[in-house]
């Protein structure tokens, strides 16, 4: 339930979680000097290139982001108002790159793998008592979690159209938080059935 990944064989499924993982913090660090907009377009159509390399539906995933457009308006629109039309492009060309990238990590990398890639780094927690794989488990389902949360909304969001629901799309919040502690509590029944996450 908690994982979208893809089935298929891409250069992008071949390439390590760890590399993944590092290239995703580094592209996030990389984005936040620039102050162009027009610079950060190459990214955002290398971002599209990668999506269309997953083969048939591949760009299509992009729209995971359908939901957050109410949300990208309003930042854009305040951003604009308060600083410039740039910062404010700036600002959502970083926002999208981050996600959708966040998204192809999650559409190519088995939830194993990236725990896996993260597990090196947090052995140092054993000093403390602090078992490494439950912290690594986290990281890689924070990771996953946030697209399937995305997905969900954006059931919901169509529900409520195709219902006549209008433009107080504020309303959805509620069948939202219901969905997300459903979902947190099947993932709980799941982890505990399985006697939890061990570490090896």
């Amino acid at each position: 339930m908690i994982s979208l990944y893809v089935q298929r064989q891409t250069w992008l499924h071949r390439m390590p979680a760890g590399a993944k993982l590092i290239g995703l913090a580094a592209v996030s660090v990389a984005l936040y000097p620039v102050t162009t907009a027009w610079w950060l377009l190459p990214v955002l159509i290398a971002v599209a290139g990668a999506y269309a390399s997953l083969g048939p539906g591949g760009l299509a995933r992009l729209w995971i982001v359908k939901p957050l457009v109410p949300m990208f308006v309003l930042i854009v629109g305040l951003q604009w108002w308060t600083q410039s039309l740039n910062a404010a492009l700036v600002l959502l060309q970083r926002m999208l790159i981050v996600i959708w990238l966040a998204n192809l990590v999650t559409l190519t990398t088995r939830m194993e793998a990236m725990m896996e890639a993260v597990m090196p780094l947090l052995t140092p927690l054993k000093w403390f008592r602090v078992d490494p794989a439950r912290v690594a488990f986290a990281v890689a389902l924070l990771v996953r979690f946030v697209p399937v949360l995305m997905a969900v909304m954006l059931n919901l969001l169509e529900a409520w159209k195709a219902r006549g629901g209008g433009r107080q799309v504020w309303r959805l919040a509620i069948p939202m938080m219901i969905n997300a502690i459903r979902m947190s509590d099947h993932v709980s029944e799941a982890l505990a059935a399985r006697g939890g996450v061990h570490s090896r």
